[in-house]
């Protein structure tokens, strides 16, 4: 007994050694079962091993261990979460994506990772039961890409039990099998081409219908058991009344306000944020907007588009050229950021059993003295749990003045809302190229065929991300005075994106604010499409946000007016007003919603 343990104990301590290794991470800790560790090291869990006897165990936490190691050593976890699609499913294959990509980067690298990793796989695929459509779709996705980049073989009885999908992601991934091999070492382009491709699938929709059909076939065939043909009619009115809301909103350019106000569309704000994101691709296909292809956009963080160099001089130049205005808006800052520390601090609760003496209830005591004291104690009214995101348009119309005054607008109110503890993302979006780039050779290449939607590839910058802090970001702000970076306006997209962004999110309220400086232009889209092609898009996601999400959306024209488009749109004619109009905007919008919480 003692030798067996001996061997488990030796056999442990290789795993840990090899972790260490494989990983090229010193400061790691590999636990098993529900063994607990007091340490700060990054934790590596695997399960517990109980015999070593026990091959397919062995085979398992080697294959576990190895898969672990590859993640933290090939793995950026901010590029993953920065690139996650909408959706329960999509998020799962998402992760199996990657998963697969770092296994194969390893494996590459290390043979006999490679085939600890397939050994187990295949031990644990052929052991499957796939009852679950959920199962079916994830199993079936891990194992076309492992087909395709490991060059596993499927036995045939495990061919029969996935081929229900198979089809289907041939035709929607085949072509984009070799682009995503290309990439397997630059993981954001990677995971950026990974998440456009799993959500085109839209296997969350899919799903939803087929587990709906089911529930209904089911709850169908329970009623007419028990006779209940009544209640079966009812509840059948009842599902067709809500699939009608679920079904997402209708072509937003024939609604009337008649139809906003007597429908009960409107009342999806009162779901959850994820129904709400389940619809939003459906609906949005209706407005009829396409890009021709999305093969070329681009999702990037600002650090990734210019040395730490590079930008720390941009930033300096950025400072220099608006020292006044720095000065001036930081003191509009600061009287922001002074109402929201008195709103916080306005609100009691009273009629409690300990905290400060209500003063105000001690006459009653003297009228009754076996009346007990009253008590009261200062609440905070919540600030914490809300998002700001500000949405600048990064086009060459802005160049100059306008563009610097937004970068430091956005910057310092980025860092006087982290000081009241509500989150900021500052986002940007231009295209990578003037007049088309990739997408229009692309569309000649294919004989120009006719009204082929959005014609140029998209740049979308994320300068400042929700949870990254102000004096970590701060230097990107200086990208925006990059020569060459801003180009044309893509409106409508962006807003998507943005909303897209937003909805991931856990904050109870959310806040969306764009600065831009006219109409949607692009001239390879507009010349080949409709001439208001762009700006009826716009309208349509701007219509969609206002009144079918919970997301306050707010825009700020700098010499143009934007009101055409937005709700609640103010112009401004002198660009050193952008940062009192953008304070004073966002002070409105808290104390109203403060006095909401009061009543």
């Amino acid at each position: 007994m003692e030798k067996k343990s001996e061997i488990l104990e030796n056999f442990k301590t290789a795993i840990g050694s090899t972790v260490k290794s494989l990983s090229n991470f010193e400061n790691v800790e590999v636990i098993f079962g529900n063994q607990n560790s007091q340490s700060k090291n990054t934790l590596i869990k695997l399960p517990e091993i109980q015999e070593i006897k026990d091959k397919i165990n062995y085979n398992q936490i080697r294959a576990l261990a190895d898969s672990k190691s590859l993640k933290l050593r090939f793995s950026d976890n901010e590029i993953f979460k920065s690139h996650a699609p909408e959706g329960t499913i999509s998020k799962k294959l998402y992760e199996i994506a990657e998963k697969i990509r770092y296994e194969k980067v390893g494996s590459d690298k290390f043979k006999g990772v490679k085939k600890n990793i397939e050994k187990y796989y295949q031990e644990r695929v052929n052991a499957l039961d796939l009852k679950s459509s959920e199962d079916k779709i994830t199993e079936s996705f891990e194992n076309y890409l492992r087909v395709k980049f490991f060059e596993s073989k499927n036995s045939k009885e495990l061919e029969k039990k996935l081929k229900i999908y198979k089809k289907d992601l041939d035709e929607k991934l085949k072509d984009k099998i070799k682009q995503l091999d290309d990439l397997m070492h630059d993981q954001a382009k990677y995971n950026s081409l990974a998440s456009q491709l799993i959500s085109k699938l839209s296997l969350d929709e899919n799903l939803e219908e087929e587990e709906k059909d089911i529930e209904n076939k089911d709850e169908n065939q329970k009623n007419e058991k028990n006779g209940d043909n009544d209640q079966k009619t009812k509840k059948q009115e009842r599902d067709q009344q809500e699939m009608s809301i679920e079904s997402g909103a209708p072509d937003l350019e024939g609604m009337t306000s008649d139809s906003d106000q007597n429908g009960e569309e409107i009342e999806i704000e009162d779901k959850s944020q994820s129904d709400i994101r389940k619809n939003i691709k459906n609906s949005l296909n209706d407005f009829k907007y396409k890009a021709y292809t999305e093969e070329f956009d681009e999702i990037i963080k600002a650090e990734e588009l210019e040395n730490e160099e590079e930008l720390n001089r941009l930033r300096k130049n950025l400072d220099q050229q608006l020292l006044q205005l720095k000065n001036f808006i930081s003191k509009l800052a600061n009287k922001l950021q002074r109402k929201l520390l008195a709103k916080q601090n306005r609100s009691w609760n009273f009629d409690l059993e300990e905290g400060l003496l209500d003063t105000s209830k001690l006459p009653r005591i003297i009228i009754d003295p076996f009346n007990s004291l009253s008590f009261k104690k200062e609440k905070d009214i919540e600030f914490k749990d809300t998002l700001v995101t500000i949405l600048i348009d990064n086009s060459g119309s802005m160049r100059g003045k306008p563009i610097s005054v937004a970068a430091i607008c956005a910057d310092i109110l980025a860092r006087t809302l982290e000081r009241c503890s509500v989150k900021v993302e500052i986002l940007g979006f231009t295209t990578k190229h003037w007049k088309g780039g990739e997408s229009r050779e692309k569309w000649m290449k294919d004989d120009k065929p006719n009204l082929p939607g959005r014609l140029n590839d998209l740049r979308h910058i994320i300068y400042k991300s929700a949870d990254m802090p102000w004096r970590q970001g701060k230097n990107n702000m200086g990208l925006m005075l990059k020569e060459g970076l801003l180009k044309e306006n893509i409106d409508g997209e962006a807003l998507k994106w943005a909303h897209s962004k937003m909805s991931k999110r856990k904050e109870e309220r959310k806040i969306l604010m764009v600065i831009s400086d006219g109409a949607p232009v692009d001239d390879s889209t507009l010349s080949t499409n409709s001439s208001d092609y762009l700006e009826t898009n716009l309208k349509n996601i701007v219509k969609w946000i206002e009144n079918k999400t919970n997301i306050e959306l707010l825009a700020i024209g700098i010499g143009h007016d934007v009101t055409r488009y937005y709700n609640q749109a103010i112009k401004i004619t002198d660009v050193q007003d952008l940062g009192d109009v953008m304070i004073n905007q966002l002070t409105e919008l808290f104390v109203k919603k403060n006095k909401k919480n009061l009543h």
